[in-house]
């Protein structure tokens, strides 16, 4: 005989409203959940956790007497727009503390073997000169401008630029998934990157649902808050302006890593169509023309008639380019959890430090065979 429970409507309502899903799809998935909700029927166990599956809900959240208050883990700099995410979403919460566990143990591991603390983390503040910063980035990562200028397209920019931040100690994750669930996609509107500032551990996690060119600037963006120090969720605004100090501060000295104001007063020809000079100088860059327009502004080369011309009319064509997806599993892997997490999570699972099922929690997989796969694209087994 099935065991049923009695659930509190509110908590059901909760939980799909909190999940995103249209309530129409809900009710065609679960066509007892108006009774569950009126309380003229009684969900089976197996019921309840089939809804808490599919709204992404822990199964303990349906069993309480109210719904629980869900706040972010870490400091929100992100401008909202509209109300939309003024509630964090299943996916935004489960990313963090993926993040956050992976960080702690990546913390454990470097302490144990001896690593020493990353002297770069936290020497800025937001009165820091902006192109010293900047500089400093550029030189610690290796994000020169004369190799990136050279790479054929903005992937292959970007993935040298992770690379770089990888060999000098950050853990950079870039996923556009929760874990390894292709269809829970993480939305860019809703947030673009965060960090997690730590002296052995600093981690960044990039949006991969972004374009790239957009990823490029995130990853500028959160190296400035390890400068910093400062830990924090970030949604990098385009047309509203932020008034937060620490974001300003970041997204200048992002700017600056990226399109330094001195090497692009050197290349910017006037005498070429606006249109034109644009995506020339995205393509050099290899960041957004969004990111352009903005240090054209900065140069005093456009308006802010002209900028925002321009700046609406970018946006909608960014808006029309399809998303790319597929590619080598193991190379996604590998850039989902980032390679040195990776490489330590595999060495250590392999040594006996670590057990083979927190393992596969960290990476989003249990097969045995992947993991050994995985090992060997990363050229440690």
């Amino acid at each position: 005989m099935s065991i049923r429970v009695t659930v509190k409507s509110t908590l059901l309502d909760w939980a799909g409203a909190r999940s995103g899903i249209d309530p129409d799809i809900l009710n065609l998935r679960f066509p007892k959940l108006n009774e569950w909700r009126g309380g003229t029927a009684l969900p089976t166990i197996k019921q309840l956790e089939d809804y808490a599956s599919y709204t992404h809900t822990p199964i303990g959240y349906l069993l309480l007497a109210e719904p629980p208050v869900e706040n972010l883990p870490i400091p929100d700099f992100r401008t909202i727009a509209n109300n939309r995410f003024a509630r964090p979403s299943p996916d935004l919460l489960e990313t963090i503390y993926i993040c956050q566990q992976r960080q702690e143990w990546y913390r454990d591991f470097a302490r144990d073997t001896g690593e020493s603390s990353l002297q770069f983390v936290g020497t800025a503040t937001i009165r820091s000169d902006i192109e010293t910063t900047a500089s400093d980035i550029r030189n610690t990562i290796g994000l020169d401008l004369e190799k990136r200028s050279k790479y054929p397209t903005w992937t292959d920019a970007l993935r040298s630029s992770i690379n770089h931040a990888d060999e000098a100690g950050i853990l950079v994750m870039c996923s556009g998934v929760v874990l390894n669930n292709n269809y829970r996609h993480l939305d860019p509107q809703e947030f673009r990157g965060f960090a997690l500032a730590d002296g052995l551990a600093p981690l960044v996690f990039i949006n991969g649902s972004d374009t790239k060119a957009a990823q490029m600037f995130t990853l500028a963006h959160e190296l400035a808050h390890i400068w910093l120090g400062s830990t924090g969720l970030s949604d990098i605004p385009t047309e509203n302006e932020t008034h937060n100090e620490t974001e300003k501060w970041c997204n200048q000295v992002a700017a600056e890593i990226l399109v330094p104001i001195i090497n692009l007063r050197q290349i910017f020809n006037s005498s070429m169509p606006i249109d034109s000079e644009i995506s020339s100088l995205a393509r050099y860059f290899k960041v957004s023309t969004l990111v352009i327009l903005r240090r054209l502004r900065d140069a005093n080369y456009l308006s802010s008639e002209q900028f925002w011309k321009l700046y609406f009319q970018e946006e909608e064509k960014l808006r029309n380019i399809p998303r790319k997806s597929g590619g080598d599993f193991y190379l996604t892997q590998a850039a989902r959890a980032s390679k040195r997490f990776t490489r330590a999570l595999i060495i250590s699972t392999l040594e006996g430090q670590t057990l083979h099922r927190d393992a596969f929690h960290f990476l989003g997989f249990s097969k045995i065979e992947t993991f050994k796969q995985l090992g060997h694209s990363l050229g440690v087994l």
